[in-house]
């Protein structure tokens, strides 16, 4: 099978590999459909941390089962399937609590071990989410970020009729204003950007405002929201996030930065603020958002904004991928 492996940072080169056998527990899946995450922009580019080179990326993930191993009760050849691409050890006092998506010693692929950006892929079958005949294999591939987004808005406790605020109109901030949208929550989105503002208006019909310019409680009845999501992995944004919040309200840091975070204390207790980070996402995660996208309340025309042929990958990478200002989120087609 030929794999598209990152040799060193900025080297990129197709290989013949080895076909996978699936063990006792695992599926073997032809890939159909990979997304572009910044993680895998970010290891091109030699800034992701621990990291080890050579390495094949891709942890956004769906396929068709080829092959399944001794074990495996619940899947058939031919089944189209999207991965939850976090490996945990099940045995560490995360895994036992139910919160395997922050395992001590998780192994995610296309980090720490080869991802998607190979023909072929095997996977235990607990990492699988069997898909709907509505759910295309383009949105199927951007399961996994929106799950990111949905874990956090089930961190946040969104309800219906919760007044949200999201900061950064990114990937996953947009995902996070979707499904708090499809929670019932009044949603507003904040970033500096015009044209990711634009694009939330466009494509979501989601509020979008300028938090440099703009009061947060103009858009909430004169009120702060209950809730903020900050999906800006920005220092200067997390660090004022506590001023956007109402007495009471809370905040959840899904995206993050190498560093330090600063915040004023007094500001912080005043408001007797709940504070919470939020790492990738769980099996309920993934299905919730499976169900939202089989419901048409959840598209891949919402973040998607090239499409690319995986034949082509290598040689399109730097130009098309890494420097392309517009690429909001890719999916590439095999």
């Amino acid at each position: 099978m030929k794999s598209l492996v990152c040799i060193e940072p900025f080297v990129l080169q197709y290989q013949e590999k080895v076909m996978p056998i699936a063990k006792d527990d695992e599926v073997v899946i032809n890939v159909s459909a990979v997304g572009i995450c910044g993680t895998d922009i970010h290891a091109y580019q030699g800034n992701q941390p621990f990291f080890e080179y050579p390495r094949v990326l891709g942890h956004e993930v769906c396929g068709s089962i080829t092959a399944l191993g001794s074990a495996v009760k619940n899947c058939r050849v031919g089944e189209r399937v999207a991965l939850i691409p976090y490996l945990s050890c099940g045995q560490c006092v995360a895994c036992k609590n139910g919160k395997p998506n922050c395992c001590e010693k998780i192994s995610v692929m296309g980090v720490h071990q080869d991802g998607g950006f190979s023909e072929f892929l095997a996977i235990p079958e607990s990492n699988i989410i069997p898909l709907n005949d509505n759910v295309d294999d383009i949105s199927a591939a951007l399961i996994e970020p929106f799950a990111i987004s949905a874990h956090a808005v089930r961190r946040a406790q969104v309800v219906e009729d919760s007044n949200v605020l999201v900061i950064g109109a990114g990937p996953i901030g947009l995902g996070a204003a979707a499904i708090a949208v499809a929670d019932g929550a009044n949603v507003v989105v904040a970033d500096t950007s015009l044209e990711r503002r634009q694009h939330i208006q466009q494509k979501l019909n989601i509020t979008a405002v300028d938090p440099l310019s703009e009061k947060i409680e103009n858009y909430f009845g004169g009120i702060l929201p209950e809730v903020v999501i900050d999906a800006t992995g920005n220092p200067n944004s997390m660090n004022n996030a506590v001023n956007f919040i109402c007495h009471g309200g809370k905040i959840v840091f899904v995206g993050l930065f190498k560093g330090d975070l600063v915040i004023n204390d007094p500001d912080f207790h005043k408001k007797e603020t709940t504070l919470m980070g939020s790492r990738n996402a769980t099996e309920e995660d993934f299905i919730k958002v499976q169900r939202l996208m089989s419901e048409g309340k959840l598209s891949s025309s919402m973040m998607l904004s090239d499409i690319f042929k995986y034949s082509e990958l290598a040689d399109i990478y730097e130009e098309k991928i890494v420097k392309n200002k517009q690429l909001v989120k890719g999916v590439i087609l095999y």
